[in-house]
């Protein structure tokens, strides 16, 4: 199964994380299909804390990969998916 998830980059105290389209499987920090975005929490401006590829994060919607809690919530927040 396919997923949309958070990979945690960066360093300690100072997180950084890249959405990443990957197996289910694999490790957080393993092995991704594609990078589909990032979220830096520190960023002062909020336009530029969550920056994501919505064409690419779309078609991976379709082809039926499913997005984790975290990253269904910044989707919303962005647009890019309808909430309820």
């Amino acid at each position: 199964m396919v997923k949309i998830r958070l990979k945690k980059m960066g360093r300690r105290h100072a997180p950084f994380f890249r959405v990443s389209v990957m197996e289910s499987r694999c490790p957080r920090d393993g092995k991704v299909i594609e990078e589909v975005g990032y979220y830096n929490p520190i960023e002062k401006d909020e336009s530029k804390q969550i920056v994501l590829k919505a064409d690419r994060i779309l078609h991976w919607l379709g082809q039926g990969a499913v997005a984790t809690e975290t990253v269904a919530n910044m989707l919303k927040k962005a647009g890019i998916v309808a909430g309820k």
